[in-house]
């Protein structure tokens, strides 16, 4: 961390929180809501979907605002609006009021994710390193919510572990409006809807972002497949939490170095496409019904692959445009690539509805699709920062 400057250090710390206090409740939430308060399954997919919603569709918005007003009053108002929302959640019983803590905290995602990252895009000399930093802090953020949520709902309800995520935001408000330093915002010719159009218009941007769409897409079966088929495998339910530590600790061990490795011997496009290809192809061991062999290599290819990807996806991310517009490519590219991943996921749902085995396939026809259309662009000299051979 000594290697990045302290605005970007804060960010790494402040991503530790922000996944400690998301993962600390939002597990636990539909239980709260049906057990606690007594809400139809139908009534809490609503509470829950708002959330989702609220959240992806207005990544586009929190990035231009990052662009417009500066990343830090974004990442501080985003911090703001989370605690609030959480705070909410702790306090409310009626419909309406769970409803708004869902649209306020979906909202503060949208506004600080986009601004975060455009923030160490910008602040940090090796964009790459700083991002694979970021996975590690996030990693281990999410590998400590659910645990720490789990004491206190044995230590008292979910009133207190609502309570204490919306403190956890409180205090890094708090640090951001005491710690981050301001960057001077640049300006800004022409309309934010202007922003938008040149980010549709901008072929490279948009053909980058079609193929890493299999990336999220891919990533989600972390929550769909694999669990499906650890249960599968032994039996048991629990099974599915060896899933996420398997994931999560192969990326705290190993995520710096492999960035490390692979900015020195790959150019950014064959190392997306590798990863992306990495992440396809495991799930040809859960397709062979390997059993618990199969899971457990699915779920490493998976998590390496994300750790090859990642970082370099998100270094190129605002190279496609203008720097005062990082925000809004950010925003852009989140907003594209969960809409178009939604689908993926929901042709992966259908086909684990016929046979597990061809979710599987389809998972692998995913990476290997998508890890090609990269290397068509990296080839074609459609990515920037391509400066090793």
């Amino acid at each position: 961390m000594r290697r990045f400057p302290l605005s970007v250090r804060l960010l790494l710390i402040n991503q530790f929180g922000v996944n400690t206090g998301f993962y600390l409740l939002i597990p636990y939430l539909a239980t709260h809501l049906t057990d606690d308060l007594g809400m139809s399954v139908a009534m809490v997919g609503i509470v829950l979907g708002v959330r989702t919603l609220s959240q992806q569709g207005m990544f586009l918005v929190g990035g231009s605002a990052s662009d417009r007003l500066g990343p830090r009053r974004v990442i501080i108002s985003g911090c703001a609006l989370r605690t609030l929302g959480f705070g909410m959640f702790a306090a409310g019983e009626s419909l309406a009021i769970l409803l708004a803590a869902s649209v306020l905290s979906g909202l503060a995602g949208a506004l600080f994710n986009p601004a975060v990252r455009a923030y160490i895009a910008v602040e940090a000399d090796d964009k790459a390193g700083a991002f694979a930093l970021f996975n590690v802090f996030a990693q281990a953020g999410a590998l400590l919510g659910p645990v720490l949520g789990s004491v206190l709902l044995l230590w008292g309800d979910f009133r207190v572990s609502a309570l204490v995520a919306a403190g956890i935001f409180a205090l890094l408000t708090i640090a951001q409006a005491m710690v981050l330093p301001a960057r001077a915002v640049q300006p800004h010719d022409g309309t934010v809807i202007g922003d938008w159009r040149e980010c549709l218009a901008n072929r490279r941007f948009i053909a980058f972002t079609l193929a890493l769409t299999g990336m999220f897409a891919l990533q989600n079966q972390l929550y769909l497949v694999l669990p499906m088929e650890a249960k599968r495998a032994t039996g048991s339910a629990s099974s599915v939490a060896a899933v996420f530590l398997v994931s999560t600790v192969a990326s705290l061990l190993f995520q710096v170095r492999i960035t490390r490795l692979l900015s020195a011997k790959l150019a950014r496009g064959r190392a997306i496409a590798l990863g992306l290809a990495l992440m396809g192809g495991g799930f040809v061991a859960t397709a062979l019904n390997l059993g618990v062999v199969g899971v457990l290599v699915a779920t490493l290819a998976l998590a390496f692959g994300v750790m090859i990807t990642h970082p370099f996806v998100y270094e190129l991310i605002p190279t496609f445009g203008r720097e005062n517009l990082a925000g809004t490519y950010f925003g852009m590219f989140y907003l594209a690539s969960g809409v178009v991943a939604a689908v993926g996921n929901a042709a992966i749902g259908w086909a684990s509805e016929v046979s597990n085995t061809l979710a599987s396939l389809v998972c692998v026809a995913i990476g290997l699709v998508c890890a090609g259309a990269v290397l068509v662009l990296h080839r074609r000299g459609a990515l920037t920062k391509e400066t090793v051979g």
